[in-house]
């Protein structure tokens, strides 16, 4: 039932608005300037940050058309869509053939990279004025660093035992939490979230993604994507925080989350005097 109201709510009318601020050539250059590696491995498209940081003032103002075309037609290229996934053996790991001694790693077109950097400063009003992510979620934001998010959780602990209170904590670390976003379930609390730009592009940007493996000189066919959010994006640990924004709390609980990790704090009664 759950998901056939998710699906309804999807296709129902959305209400217009204006469109997402128009990009300038200066926030292509910084973020190419600041945020781009020259020796960063390219994507599927194999344009490399060299490249990108090398090119004249045209080739800048051709790449600002692309990301405003997209803006306005509502079209997300999909060869910036495709994940290319690359093995890295793990260190100690002795036996070659056994996946488990290798971690992937995914590239994503780097021109895709500078558009949701771009278009994360624009999401960040919205979500910050709606208060889309609780002030407890930590982790790709800036002043929410672990050591904030550590503090939080030890002051916690501190006050109930200055108070005379049980505290338990629960320690929770999901496998591959990223890999399993709900797509149908995200796309709901973006489209409930979100004016029908910012909705529109963020659905173009997760659905339809592909991705293949690379190992040497030999490629997979690509493979369709059916759940989860972009591994090495800009936009996915955002999208990841929305979709689990509303983890159910009590007044005597605490909730501390810095990305998928997530540390429950709980009391429940006071503890007994000690006798005389």
């Amino acid at each position: 039932m759950e998901e056939e109201t998710s699906k309804n709510e999807l296709i129902a009318p959305h209400q217009m608005t204006l469109p997402i601020k128009k990009i300038w050539i200066n926030e292509v250059k910084n973020v190419i300037k600041h945020n781009i590696h020259p020796k960063k491995d390219p994507g599927y498209d194999l344009i490399t940050g060299k490249v990108l940081q090398e090119l004249s003032q045209k080739g800048l103002k051709a790449i600002t058309q692309i990301y405003n075309a997209i803006l306005r037609i509502e079209y997300f290229p999909c060869q910036w869509k495709v994940g290319q996934i690359i093995m890295i053996a793990k260190p100690g790991k002795k036996n070659p053939d056994d996946i488990a001694s290798y971690r992937p790693i995914s590239l994503l077109p780097i021109l895709s990279k500078i558009l949701e950097k771009i278009l994360l400063q624009r999401l960040t009003p919205i979500i910050d004025e709606s208060k889309l992510i609780p002030s407890q979620k930590f982790g790709f934001r800036k002043k929410h660093g672990t050591i904030e998010q550590a503090h939080r959780l030890v002051n916690k602990i501190h006050k109930d035992l200055e108070n005379k209170r049980y505290c338990s904590v629960a320690f929770i670390d999901v496998s591959q939490a990223f890999d399993k976003v709900w797509h149908t379930g995200l796309l709901y609390k973006l489209k409930r979230a979100f004016p029908h730009p910012a909705y529109t592009i963020l659905k173009l940007y997760l659905t339809d993604r592909t991705f293949q493996v690379r190992y040497q000189e030999e490629y997979t066919t690509l493979h369709t994507i059916q759940l989860g959010v972009p591994q090495g994006s800009i936009l996915g640990p955002i999208l990841y925080s929305i979709y689990t924004a509303d983890l159910p709390e009590t007044e005597q609980t605490m909730t501390a989350t810095y990305a998928d990790d997530t540390a429950k704090s709980h009391y429940c009664f006071n503890k007994p005097s000690t006798p005389p």
